[in-house]
Order: C-alpha cells, then structure tokens, then sequence
C-alpha cells in the first residue's frame, strides 16, 4: 500500500515536469489562467471544424480568425500582474 502511494506520488511529479499545463504549487492563478486560454486557443486552431465554425459565427475568414487566435495566444490574459515583495519593511 504505502509503496502504491510513493509510486502515485513520483508518477504525478512526471507528469508535472511534463506536460505545462498540469501545474505545481507554486503556480499563479495567472499562470494558469494563461495556460488555460492558450490550451484552448491551440485547441481551436487545431480542429478546422471549429476554426470554421468561428469564422463563421464571427463572419470573417479562416485565415483572419487563426491569425487573430495566434494574436491571442501571446498573452491571453493580459500582461501578468506585478510582483508582490514579501519584505516586511
């Protein structure tokens, strides 16, 4: 049991240092957020049905609704917010 629990435990910690979007605990709520976005946006641009599907409800072409996607993916959620000192002044 407990050797289960290590393995668990080593697997997550992979898969982590993998794959960016998982996280880690010292992950912003930014940082996610912006990992969230630009997994969509990839998503998006990935599947042509819904590019096309985009495209259309916006009334643009494909091209200009990929390249504004692209844009996106930049910085999704805006700039990140600026760093907090944790000095006690």
């Amino acid at each position: 049991m407990a050797a289960d629990r290590f393995n668990i435990n080593r697997s997550w910690e992979h898969l982590q240092n993998k794959y960016v979007g998982t996280g880690h605990p010292d992950l912003t709520k930014h940082e996610w957020l912006t990992n969230q976005h630009r997994d969509t946006y990839a998503t998006h641009l990935g599947h042509h049905d819904q590019l096309a599907y985009i495209a259309v409800a916006q009334n643009d072409a494909v091209g200009r609704v990929r390249y504004q996607l692209l844009e996106k993916m930049l910085q999704p959620c805006g700039p990140p917010p600026a760093a907090k000192d944790d000095e006690d002044d």
